[in-house]
């Protein structure tokens, strides 16, 4: 009953959110993406060892290619999730200096299947919501929280979102692994300890 209370909220709160979303237009997003760019490569600290999980933006989603170029160009180790089936976590493969990306469903791209995988050091997360505790309002697909539990160690995970897509309160379930930080076009937000 309780965790049907808590799936009801959470669906409205990602109504809420997407909405919000889709309200900024093509020069918003585009601005905001680049603030978040500068925001992450100011604001937190990578060692060159460090692999850095990433995404292809989907929808309306920040667009993150600011940060996979710079990322690339450093040579810094990038993986870039694939879906591999519904109720399974994410396969994270390297994507390497030059290697074509290929369709990888939801409208998404990715490595192809012979490309190694890493398990990274940091996560840079897309999200429809995220509050002042550091609580982050997916999909609801589970993706991340399937392939979180499964990692051998915890990354830092940072969201990336629009400034407007901050929420009152998102209620927290036990699979439910909080942010370390979120990046927005205003600036960054800690919720443990800084970068």
């Amino acid at each position: 009953m309780v965790d049907e209370m808590i799936e009801e909220a959470k669906a409205a709160l990602r109504l809420r959110a997407r909405a919000a979303r889709a309200a900024l237009d093509f020069g918003e997003r585009a601005e905001a993406a680049a603030a978040v760019a500068r925001h992450f490569f100011h604001g937190i600290a990578l060692q060159q060892s460090d692999v850095v999980a990433a995404y292809w933006r989907i929808r309306d989603e920040v667009d993150c290619q600011p940060i996979l170029v710079k990322l690339m160009d450093d040579n810094q180790t990038v993986v870039l999730p694939v879906v591999l089936g519904a109720d399974e976590p994410l396969d994270l493969r390297v994507w390497e200096q030059g290697a074509s990306l290929y369709e990888s469903g939801f409208g998404t791209l990715a490595p192809s299947e012979l490309a190694p995988k890493a398990e990274p050091d940091v996560v840079l997360m897309p999200l429809l919501g995220f509050d002042k505790l550091g609580t982050r309002l997916g999909y609801g697909g589970g993706y991340y929280d399937r392939t979180l539990a499964k990692l051998k160690k915890r990354p830092k995970l940072i969201g990336l979102a629009y400034a407007a897509q901050e929420l009152k309160r998102i209620p927290r379930e036990a699979h439910d692994v909080p942010l370390d930080a979120v990046i927005t076009e205003a600036g960054i937000r800690h919720f443990g300890q800084p970068a």
